[in-house]
Formats: structure tokens, C-alpha cells, sequence
């Protein structure tokens, strides 16, 4: 049996993303090939549409997000971090779109449209102009009021891409706002959240603090968080300085930071002076040994992003195994046994009705049933007799069984979709339990379309594949033998290869 594939589109669009990882890191094409089998699995099942991809979560480059509060910095902190004058600064909401800043050759930059990301599937927030639609009517067509891309030539950008996001006020956010948001940090291989020391009071920010780190301890990519506290010279001026630095980490645990690291930091150029000299060399060393955390992080997140794909990949095909499928297995026989259930109440409840009646107005004859108005049809000349009410009978309990049918599904969805909301289940198990509930659709299998050992198998595979891929990640970043030429490091593990195939 052939496996399932998605629409021509999807299938070109993964088939370049193939061709661009090959060049980047070939066990990151495999792992694409790995989304595939996914793919292939939630097709047949009904769980996927097929315009759309489990490898969209791969994007083309790493990807850095910026988040933060109003004037925490955040734009301050790229310009330094790419030498150039990129992000308009101030004290205000400077600038209300997501920018997606990405290498160019030429030195002057350029601010293209939202469009630019929209269309490009290479790009973080390909086709979020529906996404938009979806959760704010009306607003998908003002994709250019969301986003904007932005070329710079920095070589600290090269090979990744920054994402700086509006500054961020819960209780003003528009939907469409928060949905971007979320898109982003799911896309990102690593995620700088700014807060700002000028504001010494973070327990009146509760609510902004709870969207943006309340859901991290629950996330399994949480080491990708780092927390700055940024603007930390103002707070150097104050007594104790230290105070602030306790009274947001009280308040970022208050919503649930337990995982992540949290960094204090202050913009070398435009920093306020620090008078006390012991003072300013406490602030000054911590304020470096962080910057150069950062960085570092920043530097290395090619790979974390290998890492993170496979993990991706891993936990999708869990998910798909373990929630998903599970999920709707569990909907589609609940709702064969429901449907069934009441089929026999409604065929119970009209043979006792019809029983009552009948007996009721002296229809029986022991135990023959001779009703008064089969002569009165006889006397006017239509013949219909106990085979035309037979047969009303099974027209009535057939519609009766497939109205009960419709019933069940209206009363099952919302709660399917409840569930595969709050776990964030790859696929759509709703969309699927009504594809297996239709009318054609038989009741003599509980089974989902699509559920077999065929697919079981792929999805086994996968998730046997991710450990060789990870092990070849660790052989391409470790060097636990000792041997320090990469050239005979590569030379032993063509001989080990060598030696395997030929005892297999």
C-alpha cells in the first residue's frame, strides 16, 4: 500500500526545504523525510489536510525571537548585537509589527512589506494572513499592519534570523496579536523575553508576566527561554539595586518560571553612569559574563536548532501515537456504542408504544395481529396490508438511526476538541472523528479510517530514527574518543561503518 502524500504545493515546498537542509546538515534531510512518514500516516487517517505538513515546523534557518514588555530594550539590544542602527529605539511603542531581520549582501537595508513574509514559505509566518482571518475577522487583509522584513548586513546574522516582536501589554493585546506571538515562539530555536528594572513594581504587571512565561514549565523546549532583565544601570542608582533583581524573580515564580535561565543586563552605550566606583565594577562584571551568555547562545544556535528538529520530530510522532489517534479511536467507538445504544432505545421505545396501542384498541387476536383498519383499506381499494407497515417501520428506523447518528457527532465534537486543544495535539482528531461518522460510513468497525499495523509501523520507525539521528548529531559535535585530527575521526567512522556491513 502506497503511502499518502499531500497536495502537489505542500509536496514542492517540502521537496525544497529537503534540497536547502541537504547543503545545511543532511541528518536534518532525514529528518524531514521522517515528517513524511507523518505525514503519509495523518493523511490516510483523516488528521492532516493535504495543503498542509508536519515539516512546516521545520523553518529554513534558525530563528531567534525577541520578546519583552514596552521599552524594555529590546530594540536597543539588536542594534548592538548587529553593529547597525536597524530597530527605530525609545521610551514608547516605537514600532507595533513583528520584523523579521534576515542577512543580506548590500549595505543599505531595506523594510519590505508584510506581504514578503506571507508568500514565502522560506520565511517564519508563511500564510498567517488566514491564521489572522481566522482569529480576527477582517484583519487578514492587513497583513502589512503585522508584519515587515528587514535586510541587514551583519555577519553576526548570517545563517540565522532575528524575530522582534510589538512590545507586549496583555490587557491591550488584540487576538490576532497574541496568536503571532505564540506562532513565533513555537518556530523558534531560542527566545530572549526582556523585562524592564526601570519599572520596580513587576507584581503590577501579573497578567503580562503569566502570558509570557506562565506556559514555559509545561513546554518541553523550556531551556530555550532566557529571561533578561534588562536597563539594570538604572536600578545601580538605588540603595539596593539587588532588591529589584529579587522582587521580579519572586514575581516571574509567582506564574510559574522554574525552568530558563535569568540574565541582568544594561546597554554599554547608552547606559546612565554609575557613580560608586565598587558599585559600577559589580554591576559592569555581571553585566559581562551575561552579555557573553547571550552570545554565546545566540552563536550556537545552529545547533540547538539541529537538536530541537529531532526533538520536534520525536515528540510529534509520540503525540500522533500516544494523544491523537488514541483520541480518536477512543471518539469513533464511544460514539459506534452510543449510536447503537440508542438505535436499540428508539427500536424498544416504538415496539412498546406500538404494542400498548395496539393492544390498547384491540388490534390482536391471540396472537395474531388483525387490525380493524387493514379491512377499511381493503374497502377502498388499496391494497397495502402488514408488508407496507413493515416496511414504514424500517423507513422510520432508518431515519431514526441516522438522525441519532448526526446527534451523537453535535454532542461528541465540542468535547474533542477540547481536548486536542488544551494537549495541542498534532492533528485534527475533530476534523477526523466526522470524516469517520458520515453517513456511508458503516458501524460494524470502531476503528478510524486509516488505523492499521501499516501505520503503526511508520510511526515506530520515526521514532526509532530519532535516536540514529540524534546519535549522528553527537558523532558530528562530540569527540569522546579523544582523537583530535577530524580527518581521522571521520576515517574511524567509515572503517566502524565498514565493519558493521560487512558482519550484517
Amino acid at each position: 500500500m502506497p503511502p499518502a502524500v499531500g497536495s502537489e504545493s505542500v509536496q514542492q515546498r517540502i521537496s525544497d526545504l529537503e534540497s536547502h537542509l541537504e547543503q545545511e546538515n543532511p541528518i536534518l534531510l532525514n529528518a524531514v523525510q521522517g515528517f513524511r512518514r507523518l505525514d503519509s500516516v495523518a493523511y490516510e487517517m483523516n488528521l492532516l489536510e493535504t495543503n498542509k505538513s508536519f515539516a512546516s515546523q521545520i523553518p529554513w534557518w534558525p530563528l531567534i525571537s525577541i520578546l519583552g514588555t514596552f521599552s524594555a530594550g529590546k530594540s536597543t539590544f539588536i542594534n548592538s548585537y548587529l553593529g547597525q542602527e536597524i530597530q527605530r529605539t525609545g521610551n514608547q511603542a516605537v514600532d507595533d509589527r513583528f520584523t523579521v531581520v534576515v542577512y543580506s549582501p548590500e549595505e543599505k537595508s531595506h523594510a519590505l512589506p508584510g506581504v514578503s513574509l506571507d508568500s514565502d514559505p522560506r520565511f517564519p509566518f508563511y500564510q498567517m494572513s488566514r491564521e489572522i482571518e481566522r482569529v480576527a475577522g477582517g484583519e487578514g487583509k492587513r497583513i502589512d499592519a503585522y508584519l515587515q522584513l528587514k535586510t541587514c548586513r551583519s555577519e553576526r546574522l548570517r545563517g540565522k534570523i532575528l524575530i522582534d516582536s510589538p512590545g507586549f501589554d496583555a490587557d491591550a493585546q488584540r487576538t490576532a496579536i497574541l496568536s503571532l506571538t505564540n506562532h513565533m515562539i513555537d518556530l523558534s530555536d531560542l527566545v530572549l523575553v526582556f523585562f524592564d528594572a526601570r519599572h520596580p513594581e513587576p507584581g503590577a504587571m501579573r497578567d503580562t508576566l503569566k502570558h509570557l512565561v506562565g506556559d514555559t514549565m509545561v513546554r518541553s523546549d523550556s531551556s530555550k527561554f532566557l529571561y533578561i532583565l534588562n536597563q539594570m544601570d538604572s536600578a545601580a542608582r538605588e540603595d539596593n539595586p539587588e532588591d529589584v533583581v529579587a522582587a521580579w524573580l519572586r514575581s516571574l515564580g509567582e506564574v510559574g518560571l522554574t525552568t530558563g535561565r535569568f540574565y541582568t543586563i544594561y546597554n554599554r552605550d547608552v547606559s546612565t553612569p554609575i557613580t560608586d566606583p565598587a558599585r559600577r565594577k559589580r554591576f559592569e562584571e555581571k553585566r559581562d559574563r551575561d552579555l557573553a551568555d547571550i552570545d554565546q547562545r545566540m552563536d550556537q544556535v545552529e545547533i540547538e536548532r539541529a537538536y530541537r528538529i529531532i526533538a520536534t520530530l520525536r515528540k510529534t510522532a509520540t503525540a500522533l501515537n500516544d494523544e491523537t489517534i488514541p483520541l480518536l479511536s477512543q471518539s469513533v467507538s464511544r460514539w459506534r456504542t452510543r449510536t447503537l445504544l440508542a438505535d436499540g432505545a428508539i427500536f424498544a421505545g416504538l415496539a412498546f408504544l406500538f404494542l400498548f396501542w395496539s393492544i390498547t384498541a384491540g388490534h390482536w387476536q391471540g396472537l395474531h395481529y388483525q387490525p380493524g383498519w387493514l379491512k377499511y383499506f381493503e374497502e377502498v381499494g388499496i391494497n397495502w396490508g402488514l408488508e407496507g407497515l413493515e416496511a414504514g417501520m424500517i423507513l422510520l428506523l432508518i431515519a431514526a438511526h441516522f438522525g441519532v447518528r448526526k446527534l451523537m457527532v453535535v454532542a461528541m465534537l465540542p468535547g474533542i476538541k477540547k481536548k486536542a486543544q488544551a494537549a495541542k495535539m498534532p492533528g485534527d482528531p475533530a476534523a477526523a472523528f466526522v470524516r469517520n461518522t458520515r453517513s456511508w460510513r458503516p458501524l460494524l468497525t470502531g476503528k478510524p479510517l486509516g488505523c492499521n499495523q501499516w501505520s503503526e509501523g511508520r510511526i515506530a520507525k520515526v521514532l526509532h530514527d530519532c535516536e540514529a539521528y540524534v546519535q549522528s548529531l553527537n558523532e558530528r559535535f562530540t569527540n569522546p574518543k579523544g582523537i583530535k585530527d577530524p580527518a581521522t575521526v571521520l576515517k574511524a567512522q567509515a572503517g566502524e561503518q565498514a565493519e558493521g556491513a560487512s558482519k550484517a
